[in-house]
């Protein structure tokens, strides 16, 4: 990541490169005056821009014309911005302007940095049924970098949604023919959890009880139009910033610190609640429970660095054979577990044997170091039954592999 900065103050360079260079990784050129900044300018393409609005050479924002004319982002650095200027710096399309006031100044447009960085891997879908509002609202996000999505209205919302992965925010009007915003709101509820998406709702109806109806149907914020820049720009920062969070207790919680595979809890909690349907539907649920065979003779001689290493390439590899279509979890110590919805205890076998076949056949290369390791597993086939007594099956099944020379897959009667 480059960064441009335009700035005569050699002070406020120092620190802005100091802070800049210790929380991101990137490349710093400092220009003192416009003419430096046009050749960088030229030479170079950049992340992103902070510049002084008012410079030796260019005292009337010549500067920020210069930056967004190379279609570069830019933060604008102030000591005083009067109603008229701070208007015209929003209608040309900066990012955001930034006083130079004291150090958590400088701290803003650090962070700001990041956020532009983070937001080029956000996606936003706008579902509202106005072009004027969906464009006004896209252009403001595009300035700051966001991957933009529009639907029309609340049904074509959904079919994005069931079309697009890992949208992470979206913004929804409430006056939608069909649809309205509310009804969206419930229905994407229903789907994805507050660690998984965030959602803003707007408004340009009077009505004052609209933000707790919002809120209350599952929004995170509400905004009423017509808003200012400043207002749209730190709401949906501070939405995501909220779900970024929601999202790293919800991981601490539910996945597992060593390999990242899901934790017991979670295993149990998630597929408890489904048991019953399940028999009641007649849909087959298989387990397998898998151990790293001789495990502990690798942390004797090698070391448990090398043991987590082993690990965690383990559940890499479990996840890359049943990520997507299954659940796994790591139940504790060498011995993981996944769930197999659809699949009878014949297939969920055959599958089990292809993955041990694969864990025997290639080895476990760190370094110079390279290991032979195998897996014993356990499967059994959901009956009329609880979840703990399906495990206990699958782990009878897997004690007779064990026990019958390892590097196997038995299925419980």
């Amino acid at each position: 990541m480059r960064i441009l900065l335009v700035e005569d103050s050699n002070i406020v360079v120092r620190l802005l490169r100091h802070m800049l260079t210790q929380l991101h990784d990137c490349t710093v050129d400092v220009a003192p005056n416009l003419a430096e900044a046009r050749e960088l300018l030229e030479q170079n393409t950049y992340f992103a821009a902070v510049t002084d609005l008012n410079l030796p050479d260019a005292p009337n924002g010549e500067s920020v014309e210069l930056v967004l004319g190379h279609g570069t982002p830019c933060i604008v650095l102030t000591g005083s911005l009067d109603a008229k200027q701070r208007k015209k710096l929003l209608h040309m399309g900066i990012v955001d302007y930034v006083y130079k006031e004291n150090r958590f100044s400088y701290e803003y447009v650090v962070k700001l940095i990041g956020t532009l960085e983070r937001n080029r891997n956000t996606k936003v879908l706008i579902a509202d049924d106005s072009l004027v509002s969906r464009r006004f609202v896209r252009n403001l996000l595009e300035l700051h970098l966001f991957e933009v999505l529009e639907a029309e209205d609340g049904l074509k919302a959904l079919e994005v949604l069931q079309r697009v992965p890992g949208i992470r925010l979206l913004i929804a009007d409430y006056n939608m023919p069909g649809i309205d915003g509310f009804e969206l709101i419930l229905r994407v509820r229903e789907k994805y959890a507050r660690e998984d998406m965030a959602i803003i709702g707007l408004s340009n109806d009077t009505d004052e009880t609209l933000t707790a109806r919002f809120i209350k149907n599952g929004a995170n914020d509400f905004l009423q139009k017509p808003f200012v820049h400043e207002e749209f720009h730190c709401r949906v920062s501070n939405t995501l910033e909220s779900l970024e969070m929601i999202r790293k207790l919800w991981e601490q919680a539910n996945l597992d610190y060593l390999t990242g595979v899901h934790t017991r809890r979670y295993f149990f909690d998630k597929l408890n609640p489904s048991l019953q349907t399940f028999v009641k539907q007649g849909t087959c649920l298989s387990i397998a429970m898998m151990d790293i065979d001789f495990f502990k003779r690798v942390n004797d001689t090698h070391g448990h660095d090398i043991g987590d290493e082993v690990l965690k390439e383990f559940a890499r590899r479990m996840h890359e054979a049943f990520g997507q279509h299954f659940t796994l979890a790591r139940l504790g110590g060498e011995e993981f577990v996944v769930a197999m919805k659809g699949l009878d205890k014949q297939k969920a076998q055959s599958l089990m044997e292809g993955f041990r076949a694969n864990v025997e056949a290639i080895p476990f290369q760190f370094g110079e170091l390279s290991l032979m390791l195998t897996v014993s597993i356990g499967v059994a086939e959901l009956g009329n039954e609880t979840l703990d007594s399906l495990m206990k099956r699958a782990d009878m099944a897997l004690y007779e592999a064990k026990s019958q020379g390892r590097n196997q897959t038995r299925v419980a009667p």
